[in-house]
């Protein structure tokens, strides 16, 4: 069974909002299952559109191409239903390849995981 890395990304700053794709293709690229679940203002993130407005200086790649090689490289991506009435968004609001899943979903994944980050 694949070691596995669980990153809860729940902030949209910049500097939080970069380092769980920074890690998590790192634990790709180490053959690591990942599995990054988005919650509070971290929806941002993976809002359609969202992402080209954050931008962290020097970085190596835009968030948008982080998101999508990490899609392409088999990266899980769940929002978390519990926060859609605080931020008035529904499921259509995202981007491909990004499902829906609730607290328990985490809880499962983190469970399971070798290695849980929080940002």
């Amino acid at each position: 069974m694949a070691r596995k890395m669980a990153i809860f990304c729940g902030s949209d700053e910049p500097e939080k909002a970069f380092p769980p794709f920074m890690l998590g293709m790192g634990a790709l690229a180490s053959d690591m299952e990942l599995f990054l679940f988005f919650s509070m203002s971290g929806l941002n993130i993976v809002k359609k559109g969202g992402a080209e407005k954050i931008k962290l200086a020097g970085a190596a790649m835009t968030l948008p191409e982080y998101i999508q090689e990490s899609l392409e490289l088999g990266a899980r991506m769940v929002v978390c239903s519990a926060v859609f009435p605080i931020f008035g968004v529904g499921e259509d609001d995202f981007i491909d390849g990004v499902t829906v899943g609730g607290v328990a979903t985490f809880v499962s994944e983190a469970e399971e995981a070798d290695i849980v980050l929080a940002f």
